[in-house]
C-alpha cells in the first residue's frame, strides 16, 4: 500500500489542531500519529497548520487603547442597570396582572352578593305554584263540587265507608 493513499478521515483533520496543542487524550494522539507517520497528505496538512501557527506570531499584537478599561467598566456597571430595568417591568406587570385580579374577583363578589340578595328580598312567584302544585291540578274537580256542605254530608253518609268500620 502506498503512503499516499492514506488519507486523513474528517474526524482525523477534525484532531490535528488538538494533536499540535497535545490536548488530545493519549489512545487517540497515538493513532493519529502512527497513522501521520504513514500518510504523506497527514504530514502535509500537519505542516500547513504549523505553519500557519509560525505565521501568526509573526503578526503585530493589537494594544488596548487607553480607555479599554474605562469603556469595560462602564459596559459591567450598565449591565445590572439594564437587568433592573427587567426587574421593575416585571413587577409594574404583575402588579397591574394582580390588580385585573382584584376588580375581577370584586366583580364577581358583587354579582353573587347582588344575587342572592335579590333572591332573598324578591319573592319567587313560581314558588306558591309549585307549593300548590296538587291543589292546580284538581282544581276543576274542586269546582265540580259546589259548595262545603255537600261534601260534608257525602262524609256522613255510609256509601263510601270502609267494609271493615
Amino acid at each position: 500500500m502506498a503512503a499516499e493513499q492514506l488519507r486523513l478521515t474528517a474526524e482525523e483533520r477534525a484532531d490535528l489542531v488538538a494533536y499540535l496543542d497535545g490536548e488530545l487524550p493519549a489512545d487517540r494522539a497515538s493513532a493519529l500519529a502512527e497513522k501521520l507517520t504513514r500518510s504523506v497528505s497527514g504530514r502535509r496538512e500537519i505542516e500547513a497548520l504549523e505553519t500557519s501557527w509560525n505565521l501568526l506570531d509573526l503578526l503585530p499584537r493589537p494594544r488596548a487603547g487607553s480607555d479599554f478599561t474605562d469603556r469595560t467598566l462602564t459596559l459591567v456597571a450598565e449591565a445590572p442597570a439594564a437587568d433592573d430595568r427587567l426587574v421593575g417591568a416585571a413587577r409594574r406587570t404583575m402588579a397591574r396582572l394582580l390588580a385585573l385580579l382584584a376588580v375581577a374577583a370584586s366583580i364577581g363578589l358583587g354579582g353573587a352578593v347582588g344575587y342572592s340578595v335579590a333572591r332573598w328580598l324578591i319573592p319567587d312567584r313560581t314558588s306558591r305554584l309549585a307549593r300548590d302544585l296538587t291543589i292546580a291540578e284538581r282544581l276543576d274537580a274542586y269546582r265540580a263540587v259546589g259548595d262545603l256542605e255537600f261534601l260534608r254530608r257525602l262524609d256522613e253518609t255510609t256509601l263510601f265507608k270502609e267494609a271493615s268500620d
